[in-house]
């Protein structure tokens, strides 16, 4: 069975110098692939969206589409980003968010 198997690449005349190289190319390439995304933890996941919803509170209880009372979407997602690069630690960036809308006297 193997000889037929043989006796088959034989006769469609397969030129195995290529079939080599376009393997060795498809490890190379399977190896050369960046594996620079990493998914993040469902403890750091939860960890942040709750630093997030207590720095950007909502400008009404209940209603996402009104808005936070602080920031912008941008910063809420940027904010987001920060913690977790931090590992879900928040205690140094609370002097990123913006205490009130009101000017300094």
């Amino acid at each position: 069975m193997l000889s037929a198997g043989i006796q088959d690449l034989k006769e469609r005349k397969v030129p195995v110098k290529k079939l080599r190289r376009l393997v060795g190319m498809a490890g190379v390439l399977t190896l050369a692939a960046p594996a620079t995304a990493s998914a993040i933890t469902a403890e750091v996941a939860r960890a942040c969206d709750a630093a997030v919803a207590k720095a950007f509170p909502p400008r009404q209880i209940g209603n996402p589409a009104a808005g936070s009372a602080k920031g912008t979407g941008k910063d809420q997602r940027d904010y987001f980003q920060k913690c977790v690069a931090n590992n879900g630690k928040v205690d140094d960036m609370s002097a990123d968010v913006p205490k009130d809308n009101k000017p300094s006297k």
